[in-house]
Formats: structure tokens, sequence, C-alpha cells
């Protein structure tokens, strides 16, 4: 997992999970850039020289203060890369906010705002950063890795997160479509759905006592165990891992399944029978939030 002469951008970088992924990079020799407008969770600009003030604290880093999911950004944070530290082999994707709302109830300017930060901006510095990425492999520097910061809200769903969870699970969509993108210049991206103590886990408010069990447990749970696994995976250990679904919990890692066909059934010419969904019942999904599919001990 040496990560010497390597170089990262980490988008969200500033603060909570992305500040430990951008410190165990730079612990195993990556020189990073972090990308961060320095806004709360909500998305309201609060401090503007944060991504200024976590890369001086960091021996080889720098920062861009904006938003990722402005091209001419993402542009800059990857030419910044590249004049100060020589080009770019790891983006991780991890800024992200939440505006919370029943569908019912939602707000088209929340909804427009976290789709343009979660889903938009890991578009936005992918579409920057890939070419350089490729055309660095064509000169003969081992091939870098992606990763993206997902949620289990884009897996399981959780009640008011429309916004969010769309825009999560839009990104586990743009994960296997960039890994499929990038295969032959053997450049890996991979998804990490985190759980840890963060701006969202202390922002749940609990629907049932799974949840708030839930919310107990994650707020005890560190990010270091988080950065650890995307550390590993931007490292040439992985060098094999691509287009895959990761989860970490304290020292939990699991690997979720993909949608794929699950049961089957062939309908007559005619019409549908109410029958043939009989069939496929058992095959069905629980319909449970991921607060409470996690409400489990995690294990630190």
């Amino acid at each position: 997992m040496n990560l010497d002469n390597r170089v990262a951008i980490v988008s969200g970088g500033a603060q909570g999970i992305g500040l430990a992924i951008v410190q165990d990079l730079a612990a195993r020799g990556a020189s990073v850039v972090i990308v961060d407008a320095g806004v709360g969770i909500s998305g309201e600009r609060s401090q503007p020289d944060l991504a200024e003030h976590a890369a001086r604290q960091l021996p080889r880093a720098a920062a861009v203060c904006g938003d990722i999911a402005d091209s001419a950004i993402a542009q800059s944070a990857v030419a910044l890369a590249q004049e100060r530290f020589g080009g770019v082999d790891i983006v991780v994707n991890n800024a992200a906010i939440i505006r919370d709302g029943f569908i019912f109830k939602l707000d088209p300017a929340a909804w427009d705002a976290v789709l343009r930060t979660n889903l938009t901006g890991a578009e936005r510095l992918l579409a920057a950063a890939t070419p350089v990425m490729r055309e660095q492999t064509k000169s003969g520097r081992s091939p870098g890795a992606i990763v993206n910061m997902v949620s289990t809200a884009g897996i399981y769903g959780n009640f008011g997160q429309g916004a969010y969870g769309s825009a999560k699970a839009g990104l586990i969509g743009l994960t296997r479509v960039v890994a499929h993108d990038l295969a032959r210049s053997g450049i890996r991206c991979n998804a990490v759905a985190p759980f840890a103590a963060t701006r969202v886990t202390e922002s749940i408010k609990p629907a049932n006592e799974s949840q708030a069990a839930y919310k107990e447990k994650a707020l005890k749970v560190p990010a270091a165990y988080v950065a650890r696994l995307v550390s590993f995976l931007a490292s040439e250990a992985a060098a094999a891992v691509t287009g895959q679904l990761f989860g970490v919990r304290g020292r939990e890692v699991f690997v979720f399944s993909q949608p794929r066909p699950k049961g089957k059934v062939v309908q007559p010419k005619d019409a549908f029978d109410a029958a043939l969904m009989k069939q496929l019942e058992p095959d069905f999904a629980d319909l449970v939030t991921d607060l409470e599919a996690f409400s489990g001990d995690p294990i630190l």
C-alpha cells in the first residue's frame, strides 16, 4: 500500500471522512490536492478557506477552494496536480451535501443542489482527470485508481432521502460505467459506502428504535477504517479490483451484490397473469431502510 510518487485529488477532502482519506493517503506517501468549497452539511458556504487550512497540515498537499461541480474548478484541480506534483493517479469523489424531504414535500431547489454536488461534481472531476490519467498510462506510468464514495441510502433507501439516495445510486451507476470505460487503460474504479461518525450521521432523525440504535452506534465508528480501505483501493495492491461496491463499518468490510436478475417468469402473449407475480415474490427485496439493515453492533 505504498503510495510514494502517487498524486491524488480528493473532493470534499477538508473535513469528515474526506479529511480522514486525505490524511491516510498522505501518510502512505501520496501528494494530495484537496478540493473543498468549505460548506456545511446542507451546502451553505461557511468556511471558504477550509481546503487551504487542511493542506497546510500536510507535507505534500495543495488546495482548491471551490465547487467541484463547476467544470472550471475541476479542471483547475487537475492542472494544479500536474503542475505541482507531476500528474494525477488517484481520484476520490467524496464531496456531498444532504437536504432531506419527503417526496411529496421536496423542494426542487434542494433536489437540484444535492444532485449537483453529489453526482454532477463527481462527473465533472472525472471528465477533467481521466484524459490525463489515460495519457499517463499510454506513456508508461502505472495505471491509477478512482474511488467514489457512495451510501447505503442509495442501495436500501431511507425516509425523506429522495435527493441524497438518488444521487448516491447514480454514483454507483457511474462507477460501473467508468470501470468499463477505463478497463482497457487498466485504470480501476470502485465505490465505497462508508459507515462512520460524520455530519451526515449527526443529522439523522431516527424514525424508529432500529434507526436510533444505528445512529448511536455509528457515532462511535472512526473514519480511519474507511480511509484505510480507500488507500488500499488506490494502491497497486488492488490492481485487479474494479467495478465493485464495498462497504466498511469499523473493521468490517462488505462487498455488496449488484442488481442482477434473481428470478424469472414468462408471461403469456395475451395478458399478464397475477399468479406470475406470486412466483416472483420469494425473490422480492425487503423494504427496509439502510439504518435498520445496519443497526447491529459494529466491530471496532
